[in-house]
């Protein structure tokens, strides 16, 4: 399985340092040239590699990391999302009226024809999301939601090999409620930083 992160700001590098602390290869991609980005990318850790959008995008599994506006951009770089697991990272913050009252992420996924859409480490700030997951005998929990089952079990793996404990919540409309914003109030989960204790 092939990692990449899209967008390079605070949730971006918090992710990556994730990957880094579990040597667990990532490729990141933003707006700025690969070079620019892979000073920033080294000093997070030898596994972090600064690619092209396109190339960051041969990845099997991408987590999209942009402010929420950019997501069509990113989806118009490839012609057919077909395979692909896009973990969608992003916030919709006060919520915009053409998401016609849909969650933000049932919008997203609109834009990445044929992938398969989990919303997921969105719900914690990103100096949290950086830091060690593993605290006191416990893991920093992540909440994760999609409209299709299959996907979600691969983002759960992925989530314990970074170290966290990952809740599935099921459908962005039901559970995946509790971590979109509606209007201009945030999900009730967003901000909640738990932990789940190892049994």
């Amino acid at each position: 399985m092939s990692y990449a992160i899209v967008g390079f700001g605070k949730i971006g590098q918090a992710l990556a340092h994730a990957f880094a602390r579990k040597n667990i290869k990532v490729a990141v991609a933003s707006r700025r040239p690969p070079e620019a980005v892979a000073p920033q990318a080294r000093a997070i850790g030898p596994t972090v590699v600064a690619k092209s959008l396109r190339d960051a995008l041969e990845a099997d599994t991408i987590i999209l990391a942009v402010p929420f506006g950019e997501h069509r951009e990113v989806a118009k770089a490839l012609p057919s999302w077909e395979g692909k697991t896009v973990i969608d990272a992003t916030n919709a913050f006060p919520v915009p009226e053409e998401l016609n009252g849909l969650p933000s992420s049932a919008f997203v996924a609109k834009a990445f024809t044929g992938a398969k859409l989990v919303k997921g480490f969105n719900h914690l700030i990103a100096a949290t999301l950086a830091a060690d997951p593993i605290v006191e005998g416990g893991h920093r929990v992540v909440f994760l939601s999609s409209d299709d089952e299959d996907a979600i079990a691969p983002v759960a793996d992925l989530a314990k090999q970074l170290g966290f404990a990952p809740v599935k919540l099921g459908k962005l409309n039901e559970g995946g409620a509790l971590v979109h914003a509606r209007g201009r109030t945030w999900g009730q989960l967003i901000f909640q930083d738990l932990f789940k204790k190892e049994q």
